[in-house]
């Protein structure tokens, strides 16, 4: 066997032994070495949603959002950016309003949830939506629901004298103030940029002057 010959026959025995080794490696030592995959958990929850108690048994992981639109078929909240930052999901909670996409459904245990479908219907429009559709705060309409929910819990807020940072005294009861309506609706995103219309609409319900 001349030089070659053992030359090739090294690479050869060094590409079986790196073969086998690899092998070797990617193979378990026992069963329990390879962990199965965690089952999704479930739990019961039990929430009022516009009037109605609603009990449900989700996957822990599901927002209320999803549960909102999934589950229950109340389409009117949307999935927009789903991280919180577009306001298109906004919904009330105990008379205050948060992003859905961004809570666990079952973080709302007992809690009494307003969608854009409790607050009225076409029959019988609430006031801020009556107000949305005179002054046309909306265009494409798909941010509408968050709109009103999110003008809704700012209303509220003015008249409970809960200051923002728009305020200018923290310690006096807040003005209804087109800097104010503006501070406090930041949180929900128009791309049809019909914001001086949804001033328009908060103002009128407001009853006073922006």
């Amino acid at each position: 066997m001349d030089d070659n010959d053992s030359v090739k026959v090294s690479r050869r025995g060094f590409m079986a032994t790196s073969a086998g080794t690899a092998a070797a490696l990617a193979v378990p030592l026992n069963g329990a070495a390879q962990a199965a995959p965690e089952a999704a958990s479930s739990s019961a929850v039990s929430f009022e949603v516009n009037g109605k108690r609603h009990q449900l048994q989700l996957d822990t992981r599901t927002t209320l959002l999803d549960a909102l639109r999934e589950h229950l078929h109340l389409t009117g909240s949307k999935k927009g950016c789903d991280q919180g930052q577009c306001g298109a999901c906004t919904v009330l909670v105990n008379g205050r309003r948060i992003n859905s996409c961004l809570s666990l459904a079952v973080m709302h245990e007992g809690d009494r949830i307003t969608t854009i479908e409790g607050l009225g219907n076409p029959s019988k429009l609430h006031p801020m939506q009556a107000a949305f559709v005179k002054h046309d705060g909306y265009q494409c309409g798909y941010c509408t629901p968050g709109q009103i929910c999110s003008a809704v819990a700012v209303l509220s807020e003015i008249k409970s004298g809960i200051p923002s940072h728009a305020s200018a005294d923290l310690t006096a009861r807040p003005l209804l103030s087109s800097a104010e309506l503006r501070e406090r609706m930041s949180g929900n995103i128009c791309r049809c940029g019909a914001y001086l219309n949804i001033i328009a609409a908060m103002t009128e319900v407001a009853g006073g002057k922006a």
